[in-house]
């Protein structure tokens, strides 16, 4: 019986981990989709995202938590975190395809989770470390130089961008409120992206299909998304949460295909393939 619970548990678990790696594949279609077409500039699409984020939880909150003291122990770390992440992510999306903008951007989050980990002194076993040099092995042969084509601005953004969600991931490891914790960091980082957009206005004209699609990523991909990966992300090892993120820009690359009309080379499949063996490799219990 206690097996089955525990079966049970990991099938749930499994799950949860799958919807949220397809709410963040949604997100890097979503922001490409409204970028590529010129629906919307990218720190307008950041702000309706975060906003859209923020009036959602908050209303989830209100609903289901109506005595919660929202500002008590707000984290600042995880609010500064969570508005570099968006801006840097929404700035690059203007040059990177959904699938590569992806690979980057978890690819960069497994380092600095990675860091996180030892920095924690997690158990961090040889086959932990197996699948996530393979997996980054994958994600440096995409990245070598003689893969030309690739935006430096574009790169570094989302390099920036991923440090970001790293250190928001790690912070989420302690959370104790997943719903209100998310509802509060949107809800401060609002202003912070509200600043970036005074300073760093958009020329592209918004259309209602661009606001659409940043209500979109910031009401559902992004707000509640972001709060069941804080709900499930204690139970997870942080390296574990970490390598799991790399299955991210697969099923984004294939959106990229099928909504965005994006292309894919022999260089970028074999790295896939090595990401998912340094996945599989990370995750599977030996027998």
């Amino acid at each position: 019986m206690a097996a089955n619970r525990c079966d049970g548990a990991q099938m749930r678990l499994f799950i949860l981990t799958s919807v949220v790696m397809l709410a963040f594949a949604a997100n890097s279609i979503l922001n490409r989709l409204a970028l590529a077409d010129g629906e919307i500039g990218p720190s307008t699409f950041a702000g309706i995202r975060v906003l859209a984020g923020a009036i959602t939880l908050l209303m989830l909150i209100l609903v289901t938590k109506r005595n919660a003291k929202l500002f008590s122990k707000p984290n600042l770390w995880a609010v500064f975190a969570l508005a570099i992440y968006i801006l840097g992510f929404s700035h690059a999306y203007i040059s990177l395809d959904a699938g590569f903008g992806a690979l980057l951007l978890f690819g960069g989050v497994q380092i600095t989770m990675f860091a996180g980990a030892i920095l924690r002194r997690e158990n961090l076993t040889p086959q932990k470390w197996i699948g996530a040099l393979l997996a980054f092995s994958g994600l440096v042969y995409l990245l070598s130089p003689s893969n030309a084509g690739i935006n430096g601005l574009g790169a570094g953004l989302m390099a920036f961008a991923s440090i970001g969600w790293g250190i928001y991931s790690l912070i989420g490891k302690a959370a104790q409120d997943p719903l209100k914790e998310t509802g509060v960091n949107f809800l401060l980082a609002v202003p912070i992206v509200g600043i970036a957009l005074l300073l760093f206005p958009d020329t592209t004209p918004t259309t209602s299909a661009g606001i659409t699609l940043a209500i979109i990523s910031g009401a559902i991909t992004s707000g509640l998304g972001y709060a069941l990966w804080y709900s499930i992300i204690p139970m997870i090892d942080t390296s574990i949460a970490a390598v799991a993120q790399l299955t991210v820009p697969i099923i984004a690359t294939l959106g990229g295909i099928l909504f965005l009309g994006e292309s894919v080379d022999l260089r970028f499949i074999l790295s896939t393939l090595m990401v998912l063996g340094g996945v599989a490799i990370s995750v599977l219990r030996r027998a």
